[in-house]
């Protein structure tokens, strides 16, 4: 299943071998995510050891999935199956909440790349995407840079394109639209990437679960528990499609029940407000710009232009990162 049009695939690079895992970790640091699934246990037991790198934002941080210790999430979840003896998977968490795609470049590459990692799952750019200063070159360029770096260092990469955040919360068209244009063309570069890095690559947008209220949590942005559990499962079946996973899948069963409409009032009513307002403030006065455009190409019937422009400009920024990788 694919999601928009596709745009020509830019040129290619060299591809590393897979190696997932490639030995034991000796000097390796230890995972540092706050509910990292297993300990190290390569050099005391003689198992070979699995390095997870985990690059992101709040989604991979876990936000919707609580558990006593904070956040679990996907992540973790994957991480558990990815070997036969999950004491042989060491996870490094880097992602965090609001995190963008040069937040990502800047900080958490760097922790990444010490982790030397066999994998590391790269699930970023929505939060670009609900910015005033969104420009689809710039995050390509930055995508294009965290792939490369990671491939190049003899890692297997996750990707995912991820749902609409407009249709999510059910934003009125004139605001729904420029959003929905901007995730188009965010998960268009993530397709194209994935498939030029030979990346693991989940067409996460349009698959049936992502409609099922419950598999999101009460912001309507966030799996749930059930969601991230899907999530993880889908992730471990195309690893293990390619020979990168022999350990058991993830279980899609939750431990407790999805939320309710309560608790989306009560989440709007707590903490809802204040994540709007945050955004808002850079994102409202832009967002009203696109929505009064929005309305008068709708009004001339010539709405389709806009569209058109995107998809341009998103070609035209694949086409422009050429055969080799570029900095931010």
């Amino acid at each position: 299943m694919t999601t928009g049009t596709q745009a020509p695939t830019v040129p290619g690079r060299p591809r590393p071998a897979a190696h997932l895992p490639a030995g034991p970790g000796a000097g390796a640091g230890p995972g540092t995510g706050a509910a990292a699934p297993a300990q190290p246990g390569g050099a005391s037991t003689g198992m070979k050891e699995i390095r997870f790198a985990a690059l992101g934002d709040s989604l991979t941080e876990g936000l919707g999935d609580p558990v006593a210790a904070g956040w679990r999430g996907w992540a973790p979840l994957l991480a558990q199956g990815l070997a036969a003896e999950p004491s042989a998977v060491r996870l490094l968490n880097c992602s965090r909440s609001g995190a963008l795609t040069k937040d990502v470049v800047e900080e958490q590459l760097p922790r990444a790349l010490d982790h030397r990692p066999h994998l590391a799952s790269v699930v970023i750019g929505a939060n670009d995407t609900l910015r005033g200063s969104f420009d689809i070159e710039t995050v390509a360029r930055r995508l294009d840079t965290v792939l490369a770096q990671l491939r190049s260092h003899g890692a297997e990469v996750l990707t995912a394109c991820l749902p609409d955040p407009g249709r999510m919360l059910g934003l009125p068209w004139p605001l729904a639209r420029p959003l929905g244009r901007r995730m188009a063309a965010l998960n268009q570069v993530v397709h194209v990437l994935s498939e030029r890095y030979g990346a693991v690559h989940l067409h996460a947008a349009r698959h049936p679960w992502v409609a099922d209220r419950a598999s999101w949590s009460a912001d309507r942005l966030h799996p749930s528990e059930l969601g991230h559990r899907l999530l993880a499962r889908e992730f471990h079946d195309l690893l293990a499609a390619r020979g990168l996973s022999d350990g058991e899948p993830p279980s899609t069963t939750p431990g407790g029940p999805g939320p309710g409409a309560a608790a989306s009032v009560w989440w709007m009513a707590t903490k809802g407000t204040r994540w709007v307002a945050d955004r808002c403030t850079d994102l409202l006065p832009d967002l009203l710009r696109l929505a009064g455009r929005e309305a008068r190409h709708r009004l001339a019937g010539t709405d389709g232009l806009l569209d058109l422009r995107s998809r341009d400009a998103t070609a035209g920024a694949l086409a422009r990162l050429g055969g080799t990788s570029l900095g931010q």
